[in-house]
């Protein structure tokens, strides 16, 4: 089926010949593709070059200079007057798209770019030869990778460009990109397409490198604190260490049900059941459940554990992380969103959730210890929750619609229900109440920390707590884990265990509304095959 694209380069490109084409088929190509008019007159161009002796998908390329690489060298030739007749002394090869053509007489002036940037290419008609000219007016469309040899010098418009003493196809592009790269407008398509997004958006590009700067500085802030990273598995025999549903799969040659886990929690804290002091993993993790601006069933978390730490300790370190990563993303602890001014300097303040919740919504989960209390004094207040909502669950919802909209500025939100953390250790001075802390910034909660439970039978009554919810209606609850019960009993040191979602991290510094767009390809509904996309259409 076609993409509702705005129409291709190649109806603008004053060379090729044609017009947009519609998505007529012309021509069968393979068993399940057709070719559309405008690809079939792309596909005869890599045709002709082949016909001439020139491989439109050459197998190697030579590139001595990136677009940035090449503006460089002529800054610092001309800064060092050491350039002759305006040129500089040696050749440079260039690579990369053609993102623009003009058509001067006997001049054709090309834009290529590259993963650095763009440069100009002059082509003269009188330098590569009146052959290679003709070539590049009639076989050489907007999209097609080129690579380009000549030195370096300046138009009279003052650009840095390469003239050209010889042009080399790289690669024919059959399908025109999007127009004039203004970007891809159709939100569908940047998340089905994510290479026409990236090809067409800088915004796009800029987002998934301020993520992979994201993901450098936590792993550098970790392995410069001696902790160890590890994989744990993807495939689990029973899922834990999180609330959510998971997905379910089937072992063949095991003969079992697997789940694709839901964190790798429960398999960090083995390892320092095993002797490990300080381990951590940056994974993707799978939570059967809906999909909205702020959740996705395909996710990447960093989760990381410490002995002889709590709470206390990891709340520490994780503001000292996340000022690593702002200033990694921004060069400097402040940065913008939703048009705030952020700023993450240590050290930020700490609130009990208890507290926080009677703030916004004026109710004291204390006050209303059963499920039908809590949940009548929730929906007075305007709460919307669902019938049948369990205790714990309704306390999680107070927090995320009187509370975590707020909390714009770093916040640690810290002491939560015992029966919304099975996994986390109680309070010493408040049974009631477990080690928990989660970061908040700009309205949307980055993690979860708690101060580990190590105390096996504690663990084990916690598990059959939340299988009596399970029973109860709630499919988010976790199983009894036997397994971990039993490494617990072999003794956990002490420990303080944080999870921090990568996915959201880069929404709060990359200033995104909504999950997919700093996911590079999210899970999307399936449609219908009908054929080769054409992106003119």
């Amino acid at each position: 089926m076609a993409s509702r694209m705005p129409v291709g380069w190649a109806g603008d490109h004053q060379f090729s010949g044609h017009q947009p084409a519609s998505l007529i088929t012309t021509r069968h190509f393979g068993d399940c593709m057709e070719l559309s008019e405008l690809q079939e007159i792309r596909r005869r161009k890599a045709v002709e070059l082949q016909g001439r002796g020139i491989d439109p998908y050459p197998t190697r390329a030579r590139r001595t200079h990136t677009s940035a690489e090449g503006l460089d060298l002529f800054a610092r030739e001309a800064a060092a007057e050491r350039l002759t007749d305006g040129h500089t002394a040696d050749s440079v090869t260039v690579a990369g798209r053609i993102v623009g053509f003009r058509h001067m007489g006997k001049t054709v002036f090309a834009h290529v770019r590259d993963g650095h940037g763009q440069i100009q290419l002059y082509i003269r008609k009188d330098e590569i030869g009146e052959d290679a000219f003709a070539d590049v007016l009639k076989l050489y469309d907007l999209g097609d990778f080129v690579g380009a040899t000549g030195t370096l010098f300046k138009t009279k418009t003052g650009e840095t460009s390469v003239r050209a003493a010889s042009l080399t196809m790289l690669s024919k592009a059959l399908n025109a990109p999007p127009e004039k790269w203004h970007g891809v407008q159709d939100v569908e398509i940047r998340y089905r397409q994510r290479y026409l997004d990236l090809m067409s958006n800088e915004e796009t590009r800029r987002v998934f490198a301020i993520r992979s700067k994201i993901v450098t500085a936590f792993r550098a802030f970790l392995d410069a604190r001696d902790y160890i990273e590890v994989e744990t598995p993807t495939l689990q025999p029973l899922y834990g260490g999180a609330a959510a549903r998971p997905f379910t799969t089937f072992h063949h040659a095991l003969g079992q049900t697997f789940y694709l886990r839901i964190a790798d929690e429960l398999y960090l804290k083995r390892l320092l059941v095993g002797g490990y002091e300080r381990v951590y993993e940056i994974c993707k993790d799978f939570r059967n459940e809906g999909i909205d601006k702020n959740h996705s069933p395909e996710f990447t978390m960093l989760e990381f554990y410490e002995a002889y730490a709590d709470y206390e300790t990891m709340m520490v370190t994780v503001e000292r992380m996340i000022h690593s990563a702002v200033v990694a993303a921004h060069g400097g602890p402040v940065f913008t969103n939703n048009g705030h001014e952020i700023d993450v300097t240590p050290p930020w303040p700490r609130k009990t959730l208890r507290q926080a919740i009677i703030d916004g919504s004026g109710i004291d989960y204390l006050a209303h210890p059963d499920q039908e209390s809590l949940l009548r004094a929730a929906r007075e207040t305007g709460a919307s929750i669902e019938e049948g909502t369990v205790w714990p669950r309704i306390v999680d919802e107070l927090l995320k619609q009187f509370v975590r909209p707020h909390q714009i500025q770093p916040v640690f939100l810290i002491d939560y229900p015992v029966e919304l953390s099975p996994l986390a250790k109680r309070k010493p001075s408040d049974p009631s109440h477990v080690e928990r802390f989660q970061p908040y910034i700009g309205g949307a909660e980055l993690g979860n920390a708690f101060t580990e439970l190590n105390d096996p039978l504690d663990q084990l009554a916690r598990f059959e707590e939340q299988e009596r919810d399970k029973d109860a209606g709630d499919e988010e609850a976790m199983p009894v884990d036997i397994d971990y019960v039993t490494a617990l009993m072999y003794g956990m040191p002490p420990t303080g265990g944080v999870g921090i979602g990568i996915d959201r991290m880069t929404m709060l510094l990359a200033d995104q509304d909504t999950l997919r767009d700093v996911i590079l390809f999210p899970a999307m509904r399936n449609l219908p095959s009908t054929g080769l996309v054409d992106s003119s259409d």
